[in-house]
């Protein structure tokens, strides 16, 4: 079942997808719509489950679910990465590499592997007030309080000296 992003709950689950690349207005329209359809249809062991997207800067897709109602499964939350491995390929764009940074470089959002963030703290080139975005958060709440942070509140502080 569909529902808007804000009328999840703040304890609802979310998955943060990050892309390696600035989608076109065009591919997040496409997105959008694929991406609803499929919430539209995901279930849990025949649940319905009540999902929202958000798709925030072009960049990161943003799947939120109330588990109040009922709770994604192991072949629910399969059935999700397979759904973002096709927008992957349809799209040729990788949302799944986990070992990559998304951060502000001024007013632009960068995106870098994690050995070259690295490289970057250490020649001083991000600091621990550079905003990072920590696509660990787990809930609604942490998203729209914690997901975009300077770098010392996040996991990405280990690589600050």
């Amino acid at each position: 079942m569909l529902t808007e992003f804000k009328n999840l709950p703040d304890d609802s689950r979310v998955w943060i997808y990050q892309a390696n690349r600035k989608l076109s207005d065009a591919e997040v329209a496409e997105i959008t719509e694929l991406t609803n359809d499929f919430l539209t249809k995901w279930t849990a062991h025949g649940a319905e489950l009540e999902a929202a997207l958000e798709i925030k800067y072009n960049r990161f897709i943003v799947i939120g679910l109330n588990q109040a109602n009922a709770s994604a499964s192991g072949c629910s939350i399969d059935a999700s990465v397979h759904f973002i491995q096709s927008l992957q390929e349809k799209f040729d764009v990788d949302f799944l590499d986990k070992m990559n940074v998304t951060f502000y470089s001024g007013e632009y959002i960068a995106y870098k592997p994690l050995a070259d963030f690295r490289k970057m703290a250490k020649d001083k080139s991000v600091s621990k007030n550079t905003v990072v975005f920590n696509n660990l958060v787990n809930t609604k709440a942490e998203y729209l309080e914690n997901w975009e942070v300077p770098a010392h509140e996040s996991w990405h502080n280990r690589f600050l000296s």
